[in-house]
């Protein structure tokens, strides 16, 4: 096994401001030994993947931001599912599994069935890959901790327009989540759905997504940590196949989201 961190830490290109962004879903890579016993053509292009969420949220960095984003896929191991395999909804919609066996169309991933992992491989996956991700966020967010007294931990991701599996409307442009209002102060989640729908775009509040493992296991508002999750659909900056990235669309999107952070960033480091 490669001894390649399975993170990629883009530290502030100034002085650190009180926010943290994560991308979970924004991998694609894949181990060698974890390659080889999955389908090759589904993974030459991992359809779940947020795709270049990384580089929409590039104007991060120079706002002062710290940026934590995978470098594998979220077939080899979902960053954002409960490491127990809890499922995060209850109400029907198909959820992948930590780590996944079929894609969010229930395609199978691997060749065979006795290649998918078994208890020990996924707790190999865990050790090796989730848990120094979600260590790195537990690190950057103390350091951070200590320079103010409140923070922000920011989840980034993104969705194809339709995913009928999970239901079979179409999903709204943005979803903020918060987990019902528990992952983040009233405060902090007023003023990111106010700087949210100050734009063009049509905003949800914890619908139908409220935020998964990392929004609900960092969130900690009563000691300053502040979690909200971003679900966006692809359509607002990629073609309207969601399979590549439209720079015009994208630039629009890309300005709306920093205004979005300077007034979050501003409101904390006062």
């Amino acid at each position: 096994m490669t001894s390649e961190k399975p993170f990629v830490l883009i530290e502030p290109e100034s002085e650190a401001k009180p926010f943290l962004l994560s991308i979970p879903h924004c991998g694609i890579d894949f181990p060698k030994d974890v390659a080889e016993r999955m389908d090759a053509e589904l993974t030459r292009a991992p359809d779940d993947t947020d795709w270049h969420l990384d580089r929409l949220y590039d104007f991060a960095p120079g706002l002062g931001a710290t940026v934590i984003h995978a470098r594998y896929s979220r077939w080899v191991i979902d960053l954002n599912r409960e490491p127990g395999g809890k499922p995060l909804y209850d109400d029907g919609r198909i959820i992948t599994e930590l780590c996944p066996t079929t894609d969010f169309t229930g395609k199978p991933l691997y060749m065979n069935s006795g290649d998918e992992p078994d208890d020990a491989e996924k707790e190999r996956r865990l050790a090796a890959y989730f848990q120094p991700y979600h260590d790195e966020i537990d690190s950057q967010l103390a350091k951070l901790k200590d320079r103010y007294p409140n923070v922000i931990f920011w989840d980034g991701h993104s969705i194809r327009r339709r995913v009928e599996s999970i239901r079979p409307e179409p999903f709204p442009d943005m979803i903020l989540g918060d987990n019902d209002a528990r992952s983040a102060s009233p405060s902090v989640i007023e003023a990111a759905l106010e700087a949210l729908a100050s734009g063009s775009y049509g905003v949800n509040h914890n619908h139908p997504f409220k935020g998964g493992f990392l929004t609900r296991s960092k969130g900690d508002p009563d000691n300053g940590v502040h979690a909200l999750q971003l679900e966006m659909t692809k359509d607002l900056y990629m073609d309207s196949t969601e399979t590549e990235y439209d720079e015009k669309k994208a630039g629009v999107l890309k300005n709306h989201l920093r205004s979005v952070f300077e007034r979050l960033i501003g409101m904390l480091a006062e």
